[in-house]
């Protein structure tokens, strides 16, 4: 006869948070106090169901135990012991997570079913129940206030009032890659209203290179560290942050550059807790050029079916962004690209057509297969493109700058506008995500897009925090395709 066990608790977290710790099938000794040691059996992710997971307890008692099924959506996990010295036999058990919208607090429902030998039912029963579920429910919520689920992720718990010793990239002059150089400094307590971030990814864009250059001495004075975005997990929080919690997986969109650093203090406005389904690689790497396209496409845009856009870099992170959503959304995208390797990549994003233009001659190419011309054209090229993407623009087009990778647009006459009765804008993201909640409205289309495969998951290249140098010869090279990263 199968035995059943239910228990069910609240934990005063995020369900984000304690779903980040449950869903990795290898964390248990992390945070379970009876569970000596775990391994995942070779070489599988801890989150990819068929994975097996080999653990000891603590009285010597030795489990395998197989992920069975992993449901991101539902908060849900199922899994059973296919070994173990323990007598329990048929055992499959169901971990399950709904929110609790007072105080955003986490229901958490395990239960699971097994058969015993005779005379064992009692015995293995309460074990179950008391040593294994609510011994964990109390140890989960230690864990997290503690905020332990930062140390297996290299970062050390310091009390929120002192400041922490990092690794940064700091510039003391305007100028090329060189001007990049790693040092060691210090990272405050979080003030008001700030967070303070253990940062693993950190996205790098063209953005950094108009910084580093001194294009906007305003924005970054010297000495200065770049980067505008990047993830990793809470560290602490200052007074009057909430729904902010030390152990949160988070990522950030921030208008102060300082992002290269391997921790850092940020607004809590300029911060969106992440999904677990989505690594901080992919966050870094997406969620500005996401974000982005997202306005690019709703607010400006007004992406409709069969409206013609015009893409160019479109084989960058921001590129492939655009013209993936754009196309999954009905309307037709020409790209342009520096080399024939990178038009595959922009064809296979979604583009029905790719000019390959290194000398930014592309408008004849536009008007053959748009006709009039583009309804909508994103423009990171700037100058040495400018007559030829007006020329490129259908009548009532709108051209958005985005860039100026080749220098900066000279000014735009309104009356050269009214020969098409065009416009012309020149976005900043952060006018569009504001207040947070903007923010997080966009940031979860975002990650929805990319569940739905209305986005893919980026291109990434990786450098080391200390080859933030590299990392931008690499993209002003124009060699480079999808997204860059400086993982730390």
């Amino acid at each position: 006869m199968l035995q059943k066990v239910v228990r069910s608790t609240v934990i005063d977290a995020p369900i984000e948070r304690v779903w980040d710790v449950l869903r990795d099938f290898n964390s248990h000794h992390q945070w379970h106090e009876v569970v000596q040691e775990s391994r995942i059996e070779v070489g599988r992710q801890s989150s990819q169901v068929g994975c097996v997971r080999a653990f000891r307890l603590k009285d010597g008692n030795f489990i395998r135990e197989q992920l069975l099924a992993l449901d991101d959506r539902e908060y849900r996990s199922t899994y059973c012991i296919v070994e173990a010295t323990v007598p329990l036999r048929r055992y499959v058990a169901t971990v399950t997570l709904k929110p609790v919208t007072d105080g955003n607090r986490t229901f958490w429902h395990w239960e699971s079913t097994f058969a015993t030998p005779p005379g064992e039912e009692r015995r293995l029963r309460d074990l179950v129940a008391t040593g294994v579920y609510e011994a964990g429910f109390e140890n989960l919520r230690r864990h997290l206030r503690q905020g332990m689920d930062l140390q297996h992720r290299g970062a050390a718990v310091m009390p929120s009032a002192l400041p922490v010793s990092c690794r940064q990239v700091r510039q003391d002059r305007y100028g090329g890659p060189e001007v990049l150089t790693l040092s060691q400094g210090e990272v405050p307590a979080p003030g008001q209203g700030e967070v303070r971030i253990v940062q693993r990814a950190i996205g790098v864009n063209y953005f950094d290179i108009y910084l580093r250059r001194g294009l906007i001495p305003a924005l970054m004075p010297l000495p200065g560290t770049p980067g505008m975005e990047a993830a990793g997990t809470v560290l602490n929080v200052g007074d009057g942050v909430g729904g902010l919690m030390p152990g949160d997986r988070v990522a950030y969109l921030c208008p102060q550059p300082g992002a290269y650093a391997s921790i850092r203090n940020v607004p809590a406005e300029t911060v969106v807790r992440l999904p677990a389904s989505i690594d901080d690689e992919v966050a870094a790497a997406l969620l500005l050029k996401g974000i982005t396209a997202d306005y690019l496409l709703r607010d400006l845009g007004r992406v409709s079916s069969g409206q013609r856009w015009l893409v160019h870099a479109a084989a960058g992170g921001l590129g492939l962004a655009v013209c993936a959503w754009a196309r999954a959304l009905g309307a037709r995208v020409i790209g342009t690209v520096s080399s024939e390797s990178k038009a595959r990549i922009a064809r296979d994003a979604g583009c029905e057509d790719v000019i390959v233009a290194p000398n930014y001659q592309f408008s004849r190419a536009v008007l053959r297969s748009f006709g009039q011309g583009a309804d909508v054209i994103v423009d990171g090229l700037g100058e040495q493109a400018r007559d030829e993407n007006f020329a490129s623009l259908a009548p009532a087009g709108h051209w958005i700058s985005l860039g100026q990778a080749t220098g900066a647009l000279r000014p735009i006459d309104p009356d050269w506008l009214v020969a098409k009765s065009a416009s012309f804008s020149r976005p900043v993201v952060f006018a569009y995500t504001q207040p947070r909640t903007r923010l997080v409205e966009r940031a979860e289309r975002v990650w929805q897009a990319l569940a739905q495969g209305q986005l893919r998951a980026p291109l990434i290249e990786r450098h080391g925090l200390e080859h933030a140098a590299r990392a931008h010869e690499r993209l002003e090279s124009r060699q480079t395709t999808g997204a860059l990263v400086l993982v730390v």
